[in-house]
């Protein structure tokens, strides 16, 4: 039996900005872009979380929400720092870690002996360093397995510890909200709300042929989680699929030629981030992808043919996003430029830390 803490930062960034600057702990603040210039949250404090500001929420609708909300700039630099130091105090419980994000990751504490082998006071002990030492605040989830550990996290926030021990399983899932499942979103909840789905309890009762009906391969990966079950091991190296830049204008881009030309600065920041990890990884597909004005988004990609150290062609890029845009030829809001990719001949399973972008 496995003994895995889910560890989340309690809104991150906001909460980094309000140490530095202690004139900001009062206030409903937000982190994020102008509002002037398209920009869009990437988290927000509790104090204006009240107010319904939420991460992906564009600026000006946050202003609009909370008028005297306090929009600061991302400063990463030191979010990734903060992250080293999460990354530090996670080492000294367990060498397994699996780091989701710059404020999240798995934990499996299962060989730890410290506390007798408790998960739930390891994970206390954790969030107290995190507390005393960085002076920011997490909220942990302690679980038999990684998809109850990342719903328990959730339970008690923020600054607090959830525990499902195994006995508690059974009981707890049957009143969980399908909602609260990886993967359920807006439309599959809606899917699953016309069979008659709300609960995992609701969802036990449905049989799995009907699910895979209904959700495909996800079908019967629906029905495990609904009993609470997930065998997937806390995984201490990370594999990308994809690496990308995505650019959002000001002012919408009208003319297919502006279009075009916008592509060679993209294209010069896909080759930076790129090089960064071109002896671990090769490109097998370049794709592109265009966001109208009116918010509905095309993406296009092709396989790289011939030397793949030529993928970043300029002239098949603007290709690519010159017939993405003429699909609908509507003003654009936002570009972006990609590529897919797989591991490559030094590419070797390390551990990717939690700053890791």
């Amino acid at each position: 039996m496995r003994k895995i803490i889910h560890i989340d930062a309690d809104s991150f960034y906001a909460s980094v900005e309000m140490r530095d600057d202690p004139s900001l702990r009062d206030k409903p603040i937000a982190v994020g872009g102008h509002s002037d210039r398209r920009g869009v949250i990437a988290t927000s404090n509790y104090a204006a979380r009240k107010f319904g500001v939420r991460s992906a929420m564009s600026s000006a609708r946050a202003l609009q929400l909370c008028p005297q909300l306090t929009i600061v700039k991302p400063r990463f630099e030191i979010y990734r720092e903060v992250s080293k130091q999460f990354h530090a105090i996670f080492h000294d419980y367990t060498d397994i870690i699996e780091p989701l994000s710059l404020d999240e990751a798995f934990l499996d504490v299962s060989e730890c002996t410290r506390y007798d082998g408790s998960a739930t006071l390891i994970a206390n002990e954790i969030r107290q360093r995190i507390r005393e030492d960085l002076q920011v605040t997490a909220s942990a989830g302690v679980a038999p397995n990684k998809f109850l550990a990342k719903v328990a996290s959730d339970w008690n926030k923020p600054d607090g510890t959830f525990t499902i021990a195994p006995e508690q399983i059974a009981e707890f899932v049957k009143q969980l909200p399908v909602s609260r499942i990886m993967g359920v979103g807006k439309v599959t909840g809606r899917r699953l709300q016309k069979l008659g789905v709300i609960t995992c309890g609701d969802l036990q009762t449905i049989p799995v042929p009907t699910l895979a009906k209904h959700f495909g391969k996800y079908g019967p990966r629906l029905a495990e989680l609904a009993y609470g079950h997930d065998e997937r091991s806390v995984k201490t190296s990370r594999q990308r699929k994809s690496i990308s830049v995505e650019h959002t204008y000001p002012e919408d881009i009208s003319n297919e030629a502006d279009i075009v030309a916008a592509v060679a600065d993209l294209l010069e920041e896909l080759a930076r981030r790129f090089s960064k990890i071109e002896n671990e990884y090769q490109p097998t597909k370049r794709y592109v992808k265009v966001k109208f004005d009116t918010f509905t988004q095309t993406t296009q990609e092709e396989i790289i043919s011939g030397d793949l150290s030529h993928w970043q062609s300029l002239p098949d890029y603007q290709r690519l996003i010159r017939s993405a845009w003429q699909r609908e030829q509507k003003p654009v809001r936002l570009l972006g430029a990609g590529l897919r990719l797989q591991p490559g001949q030094n590419y070797s399973d390390q551990q990717y830390e939690l700053f890791d972008d």
